[in-house]
């Protein structure tokens, strides 16, 4: 099948019905298609619709080739002060992070602390920042990513503990690097994002909220994880999960190009249509100097 689902592109041409859109127009594509008439559709969550076409994802092909059909409500049309369609395609991830600050209600003044230091997760540290908060603390196990994101973002990093010793579960250790955290200064955030899927990120991440705050889970790790479930109630830590996104593109565009946020660092690699297998094969040999890698279009 047809992979991808970052995407931008140029408009090579419409339908009879298209209002909104002419050849030429700079687009970023949103991939995901929903079913426009159910429950979820209707009430502003097509995130939700369980009929919806995703670019990608078995069996839809997704956007890594030379035309692409897509609804042109679904393609919005880049501001003449827009970078580039480099950065346009980063407006999927960049989408990500914004409908996940705002399921967590990020307010202005806020403190964040975000596990994952991936394209995700930085971005979601990006909106944090550009939405009014305060503190953005990163936590990876990846120094290299961690000196990327304190240049990008982060006020603070924190390389986190890899192993889990043996003997020992993964709660109780998440628990006592959490309180190594505390006793050395890190003070527990009012908004937790998610964005590695890691079961001892997910429950440090429960730990370092603070009570009353708010926990977001973006990243997908196991389907089943141990959370310590009487710590969030006791606490009245408000528990959130985040899927992909909807109704954040235009807002996203918006960020990128009143310069609030800028994507273009993350572009790590470049190659040419024809080299696609050179860019998979060099995520997979290089993953610690990657941050993302954009595949050019057909010339």
């Amino acid at each position: 099948m047809v992979l991808g689902h970052e995407s931008a592109g140029i408009v090579a041409n419409v339908g009879s019905n298209c209002k909104t859109l002419k050849v030429g127009d700079q687009v970023a594509i949103e991939p995901g298609i929903p079913c426009y008439i159910c429950h979820f559709c209707k009430n502003g969550q097509y995130n939700l619709c369980k009929y919806v076409k995703f670019a990608a994802t078995p069996p839809v092909n997704g956007t890594l080739c030379q035309y692409y059909c897509c609804p042109e409500d679904f393609c919005v049309k880049l501001p003449d002060n827009f970078p580039s369609l480099e950065e346009a395609a980063l407006i999927e991830p960049l989408s990500v992070g914004v409908h996940a600050c705002k399921l967590a209600d990020l307010k202005v003044g806020q403190t964040v602390i975000v596990f994952g230091a991936g394209t995700v997760g930085l971005l979601a540290g990006a909106v944090a920042k550009a939405s009014g908060a305060i503190k953005i603390t990163m936590v990876d196990i990846n120094q290299s990513r961690l000196d990327f994101a304190k240049d990008y973002v982060a006020n603070e990093v924190i390389l986190a503990e890899r192993d889990i010793p043996q003997g020992l579960s993964s709660n109780d250790f998440s628990k006592r690097f959490s309180q190594k955290l505390l006793e050395s200064g890190i003070e527990q955030a009012d908004v937790v994002l998610e964005c590695s899927g890691a079961e001892t990120s997910i429950q440090t991440g429960v730990y370092m909220t603070k009570s009353g705050g708010t926990f977001t889970q973006v990243g997908m790790g196991k389907e089943v994880v141990s959370i310590p479930i009487i710590d969030i109630v006791v606490r009245e830590i408000k528990l959130r999960g985040s899927f992909r996104y909807c109704n954040t593109y235009k807002q996203a565009v918006h960020l990128v190009s009143a310069g609030l946020i800028n994507l273009k660092p993350l572009i790590t690699h470049r190659f040419k249509f024809q080299d696609a297998v050179k860019a998979f094969e060099t995520f997979e040999k290089e993953k610690d100097n990657v941050i993302k890698i954009l595949i050019l279009g057909m010339e």
